[in-house]
């Protein structure tokens, strides 16, 4: 489950509290939407993660395009550097934690796909910390809209710890053939964020979730999936989502 709220500091008691709740929901652990690593404490998110038996299983690394305008695919070199310093200190911070690092709105809105894939070979030869490339919706970005497109810029990268995560809300808008997709992307699938057509809490929107199951079941996936939908329509369903999902499933993933 993803916590929504982006951060670069961290008060132990109200996360803990967040923590807590979550736990209590059921689930195994949370995605943080964090904008400079560099300004955290790695060992207290440890503890207060630690406390409520959850993992850190993502982090999701966009909010710096938005707050700073960084950029991999930049024209400017400064600011694509800058772009590559920052997935490069949340692979730092992620590699303890096992955690995978997501590459989405960071990627750039319009820049250059040359330029994008020099710095995700950058990143990906930083360490072995998973990097998960995830194809976004064309209203918000024109670059990698697909899984077909996503995996052509992978294949050319050519760094084994670069992947790709599959979005169920822009596969709803891309993809003609979800199961497709999912199968198409194989053992290159890192991860999956689940929300519904309209963003929302699976199950409030018309998104055929039922479609997604088996074709991670046929690809043998076996990596964490992560609900990151708003919290809509409020956030007690988003913390029974998970059960919901399990029942229409018939699965205790």
């Amino acid at each position: 489950m993803q916590h929504p709220t982006p951060f670069s500091s961290f008060d132990p008691a109200a996360w803990r509290d967040a923590f807590a709740r979550v736990a209590a929901a059921g689930y195994d652990g949370v995605e943080l939407a964090i904008t400079d690593p560099r300004l955290l404490d790695r060992s207290t998110v440890a503890e207060a993660l630690e406390a409520e038996g959850l993992r850190l299983l993502s982090i999701t690394t966009g909010q710096a395009a938005g707050l700073e305008g960084l950029s991999l695919s930049a024209a400017d070199d400064g600011v694509r550097h800058r772009s590559i310093e920052r997935i490069q200190a949340h692979m730092a911070f992620a590699e303890p934690f096992g955690a995978v690092v997501i590459v989405g709105s960071l990627r750039g809105a319009d820049g250059d796909p040359d330029r994008l894939e020099e710095s995700l070979r950058a990143c990906a030869a930083t360490n072995d910390v998973s990097l998960a490339l995830e194809p976004l919706n064309r209203y918000e970005s024109r670059l990698l809209n697909t899984v077909e497109s996503a995996l052509e810029t992978i294949d050319r990268v050519g760094q084994e710890n670069l992947g790709l995560l599959f979005d169920t809300f822009h596969a709803n808008i891309e993809e003609s053939d979800v199961a497709g997709a999912i199968e198409a992307a194989g053992a290159h699938l890192m991860h999956v964020h689940l929300a519904d057509s309209n963003r929302w809490i699976p199950g409030h929107g018309h998104f055929e979730f039922r479609d997604v199951w088996p074709a991670l079941t046929q690809i043998g996936y076996a990596r964490s999936m992560v609900l990151e939908p708003l919290p809509r329509p409020n956030a007690e369903a988003l913390l029974r989502a998970g059960d919901d999902l399990r029942v229409a499933w018939g699965t205790d993933a």
